[in-house]
């Protein structure tokens, strides 16, 4: 009785996950999905940071916060989504922006369930310095793991585990295919050393990813021309009420309302995505009106496995 009543529960709220999501997306080519737009707070609303660029049916993750593997999964075929691009064995490619752990959690999950489910080449991943060392003691803490599946009864292939991971420290293009160009921009996120915006040029699309960052001019320079701009937000009406400490620091490492509304009006994307949003209390309303009452292009407060 209780396993049944168990299951029947988890189906109504995976279902419910998929009614919440909306889908915006005006392409049969490219298509972006939110995976996760929270932040380091856990809420259960808001898996960690994450996007997937899925163009033909071929699959770019950007950050690897917690739960993503599990929201790819949601939207594939297999689990009764939409986005054929998203069977989970079919991810091979990603960008993390920086190594912050809220973006990073995912990373064991991005490496190992994709093999577990069938991919059979290694993972291709590309960020900046700190990626080679993270990856490696990733490898070395799931090591038993690893060698259980290969060697035990499980019929796991040798190569589906690994990863190529590859460290940049210039901006300009990081990776190109047949479907994608990738370019890697400097960010400013507080005092850590290595952060970045992606650009990714689709054979329809341009959708620019911000990652965490204060004010940029970088930002406005490669988001100017996009269709999607996807931003980081904090409420400036609540950030007001903020301890003094609190204040310097989010000053100094993210972007209110007001500073977002600054940097769309000056690129003018096609579409402004919100999603890394500190509320500090505020409603969904209350962010949107903060950012078009100085904004007046399109803007979207982003949920878990929207799709554009």
């Amino acid at each position: 009785m209780k396993r049944t009543l168990f299951i029947l529960l988890a189906f109504v709220f995976a279902t419910a996950i998929l009614q919440a999501q909306k889908d915006y997306s005006d392409s049969e080519i490219t298509r972006l999905i939110l995976l996760g737009t929270g932040t380091p707070n856990p809420s259960p609303a808001h898996s960690g940071p994450s996007v997937a660029i899925v163009v033909n049916d071929e699959p770019y993750i950007i950050d690897f916060g917690p739960g993503l593997i599990r929201k790819a999964a949601a939207m594939s075929e297999r689990y009764g989504g939409k986005i054929k691009g998203l069977d989970v064995k079919k991810i091979k490619h990603a960008f993390l922006t920086h190594l912050h752990s809220d973006h990073t959690t995912g990373y064991p999950d991005l490496i190992l369930t994709p093999w577990v489910m069938g991919r059979d080449e290694p993972l291709e991943v590309y960020g900046p310095e700190g990626l080679n060392n993270m990856t490696e003691h990733i490898l070395k803490a799931y090591e038993d793991d690893i060698k259980y599946r290969l060697y035990g009864l499980e019929p796991a292939n040798n190569r589906g585990w690994r990863v190529n991971s590859h460290e940049f420290s210039k901006e300009g293009v990081v990776y190109e295919d047949e479907n994608v160009k990738v370019e890697a921009f400097p960010v400013p996120h507080g005092s850590w050393p290595n952060a970045w915006g992606y650009r990714f040029t689709t054979p329809d699309k341009i959708i620019v990813i911000s990652g965490d960052t204060s004010p940029s001019e970088k930002m406005i320079e490669y988001a100017k021309g996009a269709d999607i701009l996807v931003h980081e937000v904090y409420s400036q009406a609540k950030f007001d009420s903020l301890s003094d400490f609190w204040k310097t620091y989010h000053k100094q490492n993210h972007t209110s309302t007001v500073e977002l509304a600054k940097i769309a009006s000056a690129a003018q994307p096609g579409l402004l995505v919100l999603y890394h949003i500190l509320f500090w209390g505020a409603t969904e309303k209350e962010i949107y009106d903060e950012i078009t009452e100085k904004y007046k292009g399109r803007v979207i407060v982003g949920h878990d496995l929207d799709t554009f």
